[in-house]
């Protein structure tokens, strides 16, 4: 049965992804995660949080984003939930196809599923879970 360590919920401020570096930042050092796996997750994470923020929640202060964490044996399983009315995750542009290489946006679900170890969006995109294989034995 997985541990829940820590729940945060806050505004739709782009000013509250410092608070996610800081969790980051916590469980790393409370884990004793390598620092190959502290990038992967930090990206990965930001760019899910943000991506709440901007896109689900459309930068509406008064809309709360609810990120936990989770452990289980070695998983670390990070949740991340908006209030926005979801998106169509599974039709998305390819960031590396040619006509897209040069846009500034629209690499944040491709970052997330290449760096998580799983990637998964429910409730029609409203929750991202993602899941890192990084804990020691």
């Amino acid at each position: 049965m997985p541990d829940t360590e820590k729940v945060l919920t806050f505004s739709s401020t782009t000013a509250n992804i410092a608070l996610v570096e800081n969790l980051v930042d916590e469980l790393c050092e409370q884990h004793s995660i390598k620092e190959d796996f502290y990038g992967n997750i930090l990206i990965a994470l930001t760019e899910a949080v943000n991506n709440a923020i901007v896109h689900g929640n459309k930068l509406e202060e008064e809309k709360q984003v609810r990120l936990s964490v989770s452990h289980e044996g070695q998983v670390l399983k990070f949740t991340i939930q908006d209030e926005g009315p979801g998106f169509d995750y599974s039709n998305l542009p390819d960031p590396t196809a040619p006509e897209n290489i040069e846009k500034p946006n629209g690499r944040g679900v491709f970052l997330m599923k290449n760096l998580a170890d799983r990637c998964e969006f429910l409730e029609d995109g409203t929750i991202v879970s993602l899941e890192f294989d990084a804990l020691s034995a």
